[in-house]
């Protein structure tokens, strides 16, 4: 399994569980069928402390906008999994919340929380979607990043659906910058492409420590114009 190396020994079946929605050649729809099948035993295998980017998200969209105006801003939350990421963000005073993820087996378990408005069972970066453009002060991903999982065109999705002003943030795994094929050499490249072209302007690239089992993740934030 890739990046297993460094994974601490008792995290190991963990890993290899959530390797099961990663493994190298995985189709699209494999990956959301995947998740399905991880559905009921997703939260536990990526417990808090195993997995940490819906705490990280969380923490830096709450450090984007003051507090008294969280309630109001419009979040889209891509690759939402079980809801995760909308749970930590209503800790924090958000509550404009819409979901989007292509598994339908996560979204009924996010559709419990009851902490979403709009939910989109669809793919990010594979042409039409029924997400409205110019809508949300934040669009956030986070752990949505992998093989088989969100192309680097789906940036473009992601910009489409902010407003002008609004910004994207992306939590992922650094490794995956380094092994993953449709990213290695690609996504940080089209990132930069993105940005010469005007549809946004880069505010930071953060490397963070314990993102996922132990290892190192990255925290890109960008402004859309």
């Amino acid at each position: 399994m890739e990046g297993a190396n460094s994974v601490p020994e008792e995290l190991l079946g963990s890993y290899a569980a959530n390797h099961r929605c990663h493994r190298p050649g995985i189709s699209r729809p494999e990956m959301a069928s995947a998740y399905t099948d991880m559905a009921d035993t997703y939260d536990e295998t990526l417990r808090p402390g195993v997995y940490n980017g819906p705490v990280l998200a969380a923490e830096t969209a709450a450090s984007r906008v003051d507090e008294s105006r969280r309630a109001s801003v419009r979040v889209m939350d891509v690759a939402a999994g079980t809801g995760r990421v909308g749970y930590e963000l209503h800790l924090r005073g958000f509550r404009n919340m819409d979901a989007l993820d292509p598994s339908e087996g996560m979204m009924q378990k996010l559709e419990s929380r009851g902490l979403y408005t709009n939910k989109y069972t669809q793919f990010v970066g594979l042409g039409q979607s029924a997400v409205p453009s110019d809508t949300y002060d934040f669009v956030i991903v986070a752990g949505g990043m992998g093989e088989g999982h969100i192309p680097v065109e789906g940036l473009d999705d992601m910009i489409d659906m902010a407003k002008p002003g609004g910004e994207v943030i992306i939590v992922m795994r650094k490794e995956y910058l380094d092994y993953v094929e449709e990213y290695k050499d690609k996504l940080e490249p089209y990132m930069d492409q993105l940005s010469q072209k005007g549809k946004w302007t880069k505010v930071e690239r953060k490397i963070v420590p314990n993102y996922s089992y132990q290892k190192d993740g990255v925290i890109f934030i960008y402004k859309v114009k």
